[in-house]
């Protein structure tokens, strides 16, 4: 590993991890319980990806489970704005048998990437163009396919979650104290502003990581599998956790122009 940057695992016990440093790490964790103890582990298999489609800049991933073994690992490459699918093998040691060019028309910088719980659905944040692009999954999803839905002012957005049901997207916004949460009308079709913005930093945190115009905000976010709370990172704070319900539970808040802070 070098330059750690996304995670996703693809089991309980085995997990990829993003390098910008140009690739991709599998590790098996061990079997026993790591209450007290310290291990040193190597990568079961690195992915660099083949040209034309080699990694390059990676940093946020997403597992998606295939049929006969197979393990889609999809690449945000940052600072060449396009997502790649590598698919692997578990039942070959997770060698690499697929590299391809998934996404790129609309994306600037993407940040962030997540799936839906229901599998119909992409969502990449893009840096530079403020916002989240979310993209149907379907057989002929490729690089020139245009996003069937846009999440605006979204900020600078980095990490990005579907809740369990699919009904809301939280976004971490890196340029302000905020999460922003949109809200589905059934599907994640055309455009659409933020349901409510939450801040889960207090002001003195996020000045002291304002070194620019984008930054000092939450950058990673994710959440737990009871769907129950809400995991928020960035440089200033290494890790808070927040209810989800209570992150949802604010539009009457928000409606009435009160501003909510859980930080």
């Amino acid at each position: 590993m070098g330059e750690i940057h996304g995670l996703d695992f693809i089991d309980d016990r085995t997990l990829a991890i993003a390098n910008r440093d140009g690739l991709v790490a599998l590790f098996a964790l061990p079997r026993e319980e790591p209450v007290g103890q310290s291990r040193r582990i190597a990568a079961i298999r690195q992915l660099r990806g083949r040209q034309p489609h080699k990694l390059n800049s990676p940093g946020s991933i997403a597992v998606r489970l295939e049929s006969h073994g197979r393990v889609s690992v999809l690449v945000c490459n940052n600072y060449t704005h396009l997502v790649t699918r590598h698919v692997v093998n578990r039942w070959l040691g997770y060698r690499a048998t697929s590299n391809q060019l998934l996404l790129k028309r609309g994306l600037d910088i993407p940040d962030g990437i997540a799936l839906s719980h229901n599998g119909k659905w992409i969502a990449v944040s893009s840096h530079g163009t403020k916002d989240v692009k979310l993209y149907r999954m379907s057989g002929s999803l490729g690089p020139e396919s245009e996003p069937a839905g846009v999440l605006q002012n979204a900020g600078y957005p980095h990490g990005v979650r579907f809740t369990a049901d699919d009904r809301h997207i939280l976004v971490a916004d890196a340029g302000s104290q905020m999460v922003h949460v949109y809200a589905s009308d059934g599907g994640w079709k055309e455009r659409r502003e933020p349901a409510r913005s939450v801040a889960v930093l207090d002001e003195a945190t996020f000045l002291r990581g304002r070194a620019s115009f984008d930054e000092g905000g939450p950058k990673g976010l994710d959440i737990d599998r009871s769907n129950s709370i809400v995991a928020v990172t960035c440089e200033e704070q290494p890790l808070a956790f927040f209810s989800l319900s209570t992150i949802l539970g604010a539009v009457e808040d928000c409606r009435q122009g009160r501003a909510i802070a859980l930080a």
